[in-house]
């Protein structure tokens, strides 16, 4: 293997690995524009249909902590194969399902497997020219947002056509015809730890949360980050589906469409990390998030305010992601996968507390509720962010 990252990175790569990761992220958030067709279907109240999501993201924080250290020590492409085939597994299995234990068992092997993609992404930067490593990694970002977000609008296209079920073997047979092309196309790359021992292998995240200031920061910023993103669409399935709008599932699906702007701002994050301005692009993203929220509660004047404070609770929610992203990739190469699993499993906790803060507050409060609560995690990463220790420590981020 030659040691020249450009021999082996070319753009028909990175288009492939970031089309993959969006792919094997969209696996899952497929649910979430059909949970109110999904309890219909199977009898489910409102919290109950909300743990499908719940037991997405619990399972997705799972599999990045257990198996994403694993790009570290076994060789990646045989890994990133097999891991794409699994998720695909999950996703017939969740086809197959007649009740709500059998839906969430297939949901829970999806979202353990899916977080291949965050093995993809660390894989791109370790073969990225280091000049270009952050434009590489705002690209499969780009195609990680893309895949957050084209997939409510897909599967609310696939299910008014079909069903939720034919959603999810469309799905699955995707994510089986993905892993051979991976496995054809992604050069083979020896671990990097080694001989290094499992438990060795994870018990070094936690080593590394002690040693790393800007890990530390960057992952409770986006506890509070993704928590807030989750909000919005855990609980935007049931007040579309409710009087006054009343929207079909293919309807709630196209205001996914809303936030792929914040696909073309992830690319150009990336672009500022590369000359050193992640900071900014940090800044800005905090505040936009914060102030997402307003137009997102002001549905109820038009639903347009709310198309807005998609666009830009998606918009920030992204950008301020790969500034973490991009900060954390420039320490420790050697561990960057490891140091993936550290930043994703908080980010992904994050996601399960947000969902199930959702579903209790849209129970309780209705959407005021959750654009209360939305705002107040987005305030707690801005004020993580401004109270962070200054210095060299932490200036990249």
């Amino acid at each position: 293997m030659t040691s020249d990252s450009s021999s082996r990175l070319n753009p028909g790569l990175v288009w492939l690995m970031s089309t993959a990761t969006g792919l094997m992220v969209a696996s899952n958030y497929y649910a979430q524009p059909l949970l109110q067709t999904i309890a219909d279907s199977l009898g489910l109240s409102v919290p109950a249909a909300g743990a499908i999501v719940t037991v997405a993201q619990v399972s997705y924080a799972l599999g990045l902590f257990l198996l994403v250290p694993l790009g570290d020590l076994l060789e990646r492409r045989a890994l990133i194969a097999g891991m794409t085939l699994l998720a695909a597994l999950g996703l017939f299995a969740s086809a197959a399902s007649t009740s709500l234990a059998m839906l969430l068992a297939g949901t829970a092997v999806t979202g353990l497997f899916s977080v291949v993609a965050q093995v993809l992404v660390p894989f791109a930067a370790t073969l990225a020219a280091p000049d270009e490593r952050g434009k590489v990694v705002g690209t499969l970002m780009s195609g990680l947002l893309l895949g957050i977000l084209l997939a409510r609008t897909f599967a609310g296209i696939v299910a008014s056509a079909g069903s939720w079920r034919a959603m999810y073997v469309l799905a699955g047979v995707l994510m089986a015809v993905l892993a051979v092309v991976l496995y054809r196309r992604l050069p083979r790359y020896p671990a990097q730890a080694k001989g290094m021992s499992y438990p060795r292998l994870i018990g070094s995240i936690l080593a590394l949360f002690a040693q790393e200031p800007v890990l530390r920061v960057g992952a409770l910023v986006a506890v509070f980050n993704f928590a807030s993103f989750s909000m919005l669409w855990t609980s935007m399935a049931f007040l579309l589906a409710s009087p006054p709008f009343d929207y079909s599932v293919f309807v709630i699906g196209l205001f996914g469409l809303a936030g792929a702007a914040g696909a073309l701002a992830a690319a150009r994050t990336g672009r500022l990390a590369d000359r050193g301005l992640g900071h900014l692009s940090m800044r800005y993203g905090l505040l936009l998030m914060v102030l997402g929220w307003i137009p997102a509660a002001l549905v109820q004047v038009s639903v347009w305010f709310l198309v807005v404070g998609v666009l830009l609770l998606d918009m920030a929610t992204q950008v301020v992601h790969l500034s973490c992203q991009n900060a954390i990739y420039k320490i420790r190469p050697e561990a960057r996968s490891r140091m993936t699993a550290a930043y994703m499993t908080s980010y992904f906790i994050g996601g399960s507390l947000g969902s199930m803060a959702s579903a209790w507050a849209y129970a309780h409060g209705g959407w005021y509720a959750v654009a209360g609560a939305g705002a107040c995690s987005a305030a707690c990463a801005l004020l993580v962010w401004q109270l962070r220790r200054r210095g060299p420590a932490v200036s990249g981020i």
